[in-house]
């Protein structure tokens, strides 16, 4: 079934929102994994829903990354898979509208896990809470959560934990709408940010060349890529890489990796990318 379009042109208090939030294993989709989740559900002024659960990733988290949030390897080491909790998830922002801190990032891994669990992505656009930020609140220093939930006197919680940070997000959009006009509709809203945010963008299965097939089974199986990319200073060359995720992104759909030649991190636009070969020796 064809889902029906949503209309955009109702004022605010017409729609559901749902701010979430996602604490991960590591920096990019494919490579790592959601081990917090966290989202609160507002309508016509109110609370009328909430959601916050730890995740069992497929390895453990590294010093750096509980470094950032807190989570540690014990905290998880019984918490579900992400496979038992995916349909709640799903379940609870359906034909919702939903927002987040940096939402690409928070986007891109939850429709990684919907695609591997066989969900359908979410047709109802998304709102950036930092997007809208830089359009409707000054005198920051910059358009960090925290640095927001400071300037609006926000009780923000725990930062960096799930649920905390999904309520800081949802006033610092409360905040962002009252500073607009009275009627003001999520069309008007979703322009002030400046990008169209749509789940189908953030699908990892519409990569379905089979280079990009090819990228993502080399990932989950921890295996080297020599790559021909059309691009950089060795543009058209084969250089060695390990594959670390792939990120869905208005800017631009790349590949982050560890390119054996310079000895670094570096990021490889998909557009760029020609010839594949895993490397099995």
């Amino acid at each position: 079934m064809v889902p029906v379009p949503m209309n955009l042109d109702l004022p605010l208090n017409e729609y559901t929102f749902v701010a979430f939030d996602t604490e991960t294993s590591g920096a990019y989709p494919v490579g790592h994994d959601i081990v917090e989740f966290g989202a609160v559900k507002w309508y016509k002024g109110e609370e009328i829903g909430r959601l916050q659960f730890l995740i069992k990733p497929r390895e453990l988290m590294t010093d750096f990354i509980i470094g950032i949030h807190g989570i540690t390897n014990e905290m998880v080491a019984d918490a579900p898979p992400m496979s038992e909790k995916i349909r709640e998830i799903h379940d609870f922002i359906k034909g919702t509208i939903v927002m987040a801190h940096h939402a690409p990032f928070d986007m891109g891994f939850l429709a990684a896990d919907f695609e591997k669990n066989h969900l359908p992505l979410p047709s109802e656009p998304a709102l950036c809470t930092s997007l809208l930020s830089r359009k409707w609140i000054h005198g920051v220093e910059n358009h960090k959560l925290q640095t927001l939930v400071k300037h609006l006197t926000i009780d923000g919680g725990q930062a960096h934990r799930a649920y905390d940070d999904a309520k800081s997000c949802l006033y610092v959009a409360l905040a962002c709408f009252q500073k607009m006009n009275e009627n003001v509709t999520l069309a008007e809203v979703i322009k002030s940010q400046a990008k169209n945010l749509w789940w189908r963008d953030y699908s990892l299965a519409a990569l379905n060349e089979p280079k990009f097939q090819f990228i993502k089974e080399a990932i989950l199986a921890k295996r080297d890529i020599d790559m021909v990319y059309m691009g950089g200073s060795a543009k058209g060359e084969v250089r060695r890489i390990t594959p670390i995720g792939i990120v869905r992104n208005p800017d631009g759909d790349y590949l982050q990796a560890f390119c054996h030649n310079e000895k670094t991190a570096k990021r490889y636009y998909l557009n760029r990318i020609n010839d594949v070969a895993v490397v099995y020796a």
